[in-house]
């Protein structure tokens, strides 16, 4: 992907941006895992762009396979867009060196937001065998080179990986000590989850800002992987939905983005002020919700 602007000004750290007496309305895309897809996300990437979000986070791929792409995705938000770009970053199958030409990289073009993320372990992986184990490590190593707004991910219906939600919330503590700046919740189809969460969590003293992650269901097939990937169960209430729209590709992604849009307002309502959309790469989705709350985040 060319980026023809060279812009090395910094951008807004996300912090700034989510805690603005505005609502924020951020939204995620993703990288090509193939070149000859890039002119599909490229477009993709520019019509959400459009749509002047408070900022657009760019993911990193498993392995980091499709970094490259994250990095030039990032620096056209910034450049040619104008949109502040998030750019993720997982460490578990990098070495340390790996970690910090991507970290110059990043801070060469003036990229200074940061979504540090473990990612998913390698096959055969041998405790001991890595360089970063855990996101607090690369945590702190990105506090440690300095110049980055940092934030983490967090799991409202606790880590798959974690033996309970205590111990996950302690790991979670883990990363702010480090220097987590923020944190950004795994997908969450249910408010009343969150809300527990972010109680628990500022009892146990992370007093960081929350943004809510919300991942719109549009059409039936999402379900299995999304609940794979979240290591959660939909609400009855949406299931209902998809019991009775999911045979049905365009009533079901009307339903998807209403049930989303629902929770986005409810989520502000309730003071919380940061939603990020996992948009999967659909300007439409986008272009809808935030049609839908217009007047709310005005």
């Amino acid at each position: 992907m060319e980026v023809k602007t060279i812009n090395t000004e910094k951008c807004r750290p996300i912090t700034e941006i989510i805690c603005g007496k505005k609502p924020s309305l951020s939204f995620e895309v993703f990288p090509p895992k193939l070149e000859s897809n890039i002119e599909s996300v490229e477009k993709a990437v520019k019509e959400i762009a459009t749509l002047s979000p408070s900022y657009m986070s760019v993911t990193y791929g498993a392995g980091g396979g499709t970094s490259k792409y994250t990095v030039a995705i990032a620096e056209k938000l910034k450049n040619v867009y104008g949109v502040t770009p998030l750019a993720h970053l997982s460490c578990v199958s990098s070495t340390r060196d790996e970690i910090h030409q991507k970290l110059t990289e990043l801070r060469d073009r003036g990229i200074t937001n940061i979504l540090a993320l473990r990612g998913d372990l390698p096959e055969g992986f041998v405790a001991g065998s890595l360089d970063y184990k855990y996101a607090s490590e690369l945590i702190a190593e990105i506090k440690e080179f300095g110049g980055f707004c940092i934030g983490g991910a967090c799991y409202p219906e606790c880590h798959p990986e974690s033996e309970s939600s205590a111990e996950d919330i302690k790991h979670l503590k883990e990363k702010v000590d480090m220097g987590c700046e923020f944190l950004t919740t795994q997908m969450c189809f249910d408010n009343d989850i969150l809300y527990n969460f972010m109680y628990r969590i500022r009892e146990a003293g992370i007093n960081v800002p929350v943004v809510a992650g919300i991942m719109p269901i549009t059409n039936a097939k999402q379900i299995k992987r999304t609940c794979e990937l979240s290591g959660q169960l939909l609400p009855q209430r949406f299931r209902r939905i998809v019991d009775r729209y999911g045979s049905n590709p365009v009533a079901m992604k009307q339903a998807g983005i209403a049930y989303a849009t629902e929770q986005v307002i409810d989520l502000y309502a309730n003071g919380i002020n940061a939603v990020h959309i996992y948009s999967m790469n659909k300007p439409d989705v986008a272009r809808q919700i935030q049609a839908n709350i217009s007047e709310i985040i005005k």
